[in-house]
């Protein structure tokens, strides 16, 4: 009996449960039995976590979050982690493992790869930037989500003639920001693309109000560096920032209201955006990543990615995907840019 093992690594996302249910039920269709590993690679590490059928994750794709949970455990920087991970697998007889996450988990499922375990990966993350897929699941349902924020504050501002920062989770990349920003009508869209500095800012903000505009809204992404300065802040297990002591929302908030006049009040959605149901798209796109992964795993065909291109499912190269960010086009920013007035 073949048997392979399943993971979700770093921050929840929508979508992450129909990706298991279509790895389970490919699998289980040909023969081949599950283990979700739980809490990511910790998960992976010390072989917690349950064999899953069919049963098990029935209907799970309209759930949030993740059955197996998740945590952000960087394997290689446990001491002999690579080895742990390979005994795990050799205890649980577990030929690979499908690992769903973003950049740090499939970094991970990468560099394992390249010890000679036989890792799938499955590209999961809100932020959308990670390559050679055209989407990443969650990424569409937490756009919606900051969208719907976003239209509701529009009629408090309007109301009171406020200016409105709304801070909006985008560590490296503004995604979500613009995606949500230009569909709801940000006035002002602030990405770590494309910087700005306080007086582009404020200049638009001042033009508005002059041409009898009474409100405005701001939309930043956390990661946005403003004229180009950085505070201090902390590094995560892999290395990357964490920016919750920079509150950028708030920061900006402080100076447009000092140097326009204009009543300011800043917004953080957080987690609010990665929470929750899934959207249509993200069920259905988790789905079939899910489904790939699975044909992958009965093809023996490992050391690749799944990945959307154009409404196609495909195989992608893991290294590449992990190595290469996706940024946020000027083609797109200019959308942006022509709406900011």
């Amino acid at each position: 009996m073949r048997k392979i093992g399943i993971l979700t690594g770093g921050g929840d996302c929508p979508g992450l449960n129909a990706v298991i249910r279509g790895v389970v039920e490919q699998c289980a269709k040909a023969g081949i039995e599950v283990y979700g590993l739980s809490q990511g690679w910790k998960g992976a590490l010390t072989g917690e976590g349950k064999w899953l059928t069919p049963d098990d994750v029935e209907g799970i794709q309209t759930k949030g979050g993740t059955i197996l949970r998740s945590s952000r455990t960087n394997v290689m920087k446990i001491e002999n982690g690579p080895e742990k991970v390979r005994s795990t697998m050799e205890k649980l007889g577990l030929e690979g493992i499908v690992a769903i996450g973003g950049d740090d988990t499939l970094g991970v499922a990468n560099k394992l790869t390249k010890m000679g375990m036989k890792m799938v990966g499955v590209p999961k993350t809100i932020d959308n930037d990670l390559s050679c897929t055209d989407y990443t699941f969650g990424f569409d349902t937490s756009a919606n989500v900051a969208m719907e924020l976003i239209d509701r504050l529009h009629t408090t501002a309007e109301s009171h003639n406020r200016c409105f920062v709304v801070e909006i989770m985008g560590r490296h990349t503004g995604w979500i920001a613009i995606q949500a920003g230009v569909a709801a009508n940000a006035h002002v869209i602030l990405i770590p693309e494309f910087p700005k500095t306080i007086d582009e800012i404020c200049d638009v903000l001042i033009k508005r109000r002059d041409r009898g505009c009474g409100y405005s809204i701001v939309a930043v992404a956390e990661g946005f560096e403003l004229g180009g300065s950085e505070g201090e802040v902390e590094l995560d297990a892999f290395g990357n920032k964490l920016l919750v002591q920079k509150e950028i929302g708030k920061t900006l908030a402080g100076m447009i209201e000092k140097r326009t006049g204009l009543e300011t009040r800043s917004v953080v959605f957080g987690h609010t955006v990665r929470g929750g149901a899934p959207s249509a798209f993200d069920r259905i796109l988790g789905t079939k990543m899910g489904i790939k992964a699975g044909e992958l795993v009965i093809n023996s065909d490992y050391g690749n990615m799944v990945a959307l291109s154009g409404t196609e499912i495909v195989v992608a190269d893991l290294d590449k995907a992990v190595t290469e960010r996706k940024e946020v086009d000027r083609a797109f920013y200019d959308i942006a840019e022509l709406y900011s007035k």
